[in-house]
């Protein structure tokens, strides 16, 4: 490319918004943020003074900019489509946080129209392929050490979530969603039957919100996920899983070989070691090594690295299929269109620290 230094603008500067214009303008190496767009225009206008750097008013405006060499996108999800396109439209690349967009009709515009240009631009920023326990977990499995993998369990957990607007689909869509991309990303394999059920609710939950919520994925090969989310668990923010494979497990996500103890009162949030209460916190190395391998990817010119569009799509197929089968309290099928052959093989399945 023509700049040593990637210039990224950064489109929504919400909670993570924020904390990925910081990374940019403070720990990534061979990037530097250049300007910030969020309708909320004081909002963007504080967080450039801040840093330095300019506000636009209009998004479309600053992917469009010429000073502005990738975007990361962090507004909310019903508008992903556009600004999406815009990038593409400009051969911009853009590191898009899930979910992709609101549903998979929409993301399946963005996989074909990626397609069309024959190259990858599109990121999306499913960081825990990135964290170093699930990149080692991926690793291990595909050595074939372990032989195949049958069974993955999955806990992510939430201390609460606000409540206003706040409905049980949304714990599938933004919640659950990364679950399944995990799930995609460890056992290599696509997720063809959604099941998702859901016991009686926490008193901690709004009214009418089905918290806590059990996924069960059937995944094209044979194997099989279960996937607790709970988002009032009142404790902390907690996400691990356990790998089941013909010759011995793999866990993440506990930081210790001590006991694990959660719950109120004097042993609160302990497991051996403090539970974070924000994913910030939990995923605090893995967004710092997903930005920079982004970034890195730019500058070398070696492509996208990371989840893909087509993973985007494929997660939000399976969430999709997730949101009726709550509401049907029956499985349902996950249909995917034909892949591609630009995603036929991610740049570095198992890309990590």
């Amino acid at each position: 490319m023509s700049h040593p230094t990637v210039r990224v603008g950064a489109v929504g500067v919400g909670l993570m918004g924020t904390d990925h214009a910081e990374r940019l303008a403070t720990r990534v190496a061979g990037a530097s943020l250049v300007a910030v767009s969020d309708p909320d225009t004081a909002r963007a206008g504080a967080l450039a003074d801040r840093l330095g750097v300019r506000a636009v008013d209009d998004p479309l405006e600053l992917v469009a900019s010429p000073d502005v060499d990738a975007v990361v996108i962090a507004s909310p999800g019903f508008v992903h489509e556009e600004q999406v396109l815009a990038c593409l439209a400009a051969g911009t690349p853009v590191l898009c946080e899930k979910p992709l967009t609101m549903d998979d009709a929409s993301s399946l515009r963005l996989v074909e129209a990626e397609a069309a240009l024959g190259r990858r631009l599109v990121t999306v920023g499913f960081m825990r392929r990135f964290d170093p326990e699930y990149a080692q977990a991926r690793a291990a499995l595909a050595g074939g050490a372990h032989g195949r993998l049958l069974v993955l369990h999955n806990v992510h957990r939430n201390r609460s979530v606000p409540n206003a607007d706040f409905r049980s689909e949304m714990i599938v869509r933004d919640s659950l969603v990364h679950e399944v991309d995990s799930s995609r990303f460890l056992f290599d394999d696509e997720v063809v039957e959604v099941t998702v059920l859901a016991p009686a609710p926490t008193s901690h939950a709004a009214e009418g919100v089905l918290d806590p919520q059990v996924a069960l994925f059937r995944m094209a090969g044979g194997g099989l996920v279960t996937s607790e989310v709970f988002v009032n668990s009142q404790v902390g923010y907690e996400v691990r899983f356990e790998a089941v494979a013909e010759r011995g497990t793999l866990t993440a996500g506990l930081h210790t070989t001590g006991l694990l103890t959660t719950g109120v009162g004097s042993d609160a949030g302990r497991w051996g070691g403090p539970v974070p209460d924000d994913y910030r916190v939990r995923f605090a190395r893995a967004y710092d090594a997903e930005v920079q391998a982004w970034v890195d990817g730019i500058r070398s010119g070696t492509g996208a690295v990371g989840a893909s569009a087509w993973d985007g799509y494929a997660a939000t197929a399976v969430s999709t299929a997730g949101m009726a089968s709550l509401a049907s309290g029956t499985p349902v099928a996950v249909d995917l269109a034909d892949r591609p052959p630009l995603y036929a093989a991610t740049a570095d399945p198992v890309a990590g620290p």
